[in-house]
């Protein structure tokens, strides 16, 4: 062991009570000799037994046939999300106007990310009505299973198979060993063919199959040569999605104004388009430490920090793209449906 691994032991053994998930930069997460003793299943089992502790206590901030479906499913779809003049008004705010956005190119997809901030939310009312309002904050707390403050984008994809390799995020996955959420109000139709969200129902949860492809998993993933898969995020085949016993996955082609929350521990990937697709909506994303034994004392929800986290995401990575250090640049103020400014670009 090297001197420097020597300091870096403690903190890499602390990382094991947080979400820290990475089985190559790890070399305690990432250990074949611990996970064939049950590290990786151990801390599998007890995020979600403290997930379901944590979510029983904030039941109240959704309808009980968000729970049904969140038990069933591990998403939750609700159509007319917003009154219809709401909605188009809402519409016209993040349609009509530029922000300041970064765009991240994976494949042959561009995402683009303009933070959702305070100034934002002042300036065009309808959006911060809508990220500050119940439904959209009471489904993200409930499916991550932590009373806390989610953070919130603009989002684009832009899609077109002939840019380049296959888009990353058209594989399935699952983001992390622990329950996370992610949520989209889609401001424009999702057909079929337009890389619809898709996700195996039923996969949130650790049946017997899922713990045996948990377990299987840990011991080869600090190696392996898909690096996503490598950093804690499981991709997993066709194949094996039926040796799990799921069904067949659910492809979410939706009208514009649908909310649609999902616990991204479970198996989900964007549709694969044959024609070039754009996608826009409201972005939230929460997730938080799976072994925290309260529901909130949440940092980000304190006075000063309250619906910052996307400035300091977006400061963060403006300082990393100065240094060289992001595939995630700012592009500068653009409208959301303007075309991808990283396809001028040579794709590294």
């Amino acid at each position: 062991m090297k001197a420097l691994d020597v300091l870096r032991a403690p903190l890499w053994a602390l990382e094991l009570a947080s979400g820290a998930k990475s089985f190559r930069h790890n070399p305690i997460i990432g250990s074949p000799a611990l996970n064939r003793r049950g590290l990786h299943l151990q801390r599998v089992k007890l995020a979600e037994r403290m997930a379901d502790w944590r979510r029983r206590r904030l039941t109240h901030l959704v309808e009980p046939s968000d729970v049904e479906a969140y038990e069933r499913d591990g998403f939750v779809i609700r159509r007319n999300a917003l009154p219809e003049a709401d909605f188009r008004a809402l519409r016209r705010a993040v349609e009509d106007n530029a922000f300041p956005a970064q765009e991240m190119w994976q494949g042959n997809a561009v995402t683009r990310f303009a933070p959702v901030t305070r100034a934002m939310c002042a300036e065009h009312v309808e959006i911060g009505a809508f990220v500050n309002g119940p439904l959209f904050q009471g489904l993200l707390r409930y499916v991550a299973s932590v009373d806390a403050d989610p953070i919130v984008f603009l989002h684009t994809v832009f899609a077109e198979p002939d840019r380049g390799p296959r888009d990353p995020q058209t594989i399935f996955h699952s983001d992390t060993f622990h329950a996370t959420a992610k949520a989209w109000l889609f401001l424009e139709d999702v057909t079929e063919d337009g890389g619809p969200f898709t996700y195996v129902p039923g996969s949130h949860r650790m049946t017997p199959e899922r713990l045996r492809f948990e377990y299987e998993k840990s011991l080869t993933a600090r190696a392996d040569t898909n690096r996503h898969h490598a950093l804690g995020s499981f991709r997993v085949t066709d194949e094996e999605l039926r040796d799990l016993g799921y069904g067949e996955p659910v492809r979410v082609a939706v009208p514009a104004n649908t909310l649609v929350v999902a616990d991204t521990h479970g198996f989900h990937a964007r549709g694969v388009s044959s024609r070039a697709t754009v996608r826009l909506g409201i972005y939230g994303s929460l997730r938080r430490n799976p072994f925290r034994p309260f529901t909130g004392l949440d940092p980000f929800s304190l006075p000063g920090l309250k619906g910052r986290q996307a400035e300091i995401h977006d400061m963060i990575n403006t300082w990393k793209a100065k240094k060289g250090k992001t595939g995630q640049p700012p592009v500068g103020a653009v409208k959301p449906l303007d075309p991808p400014v990283r396809w001028g670009e040579k794709q590294a």
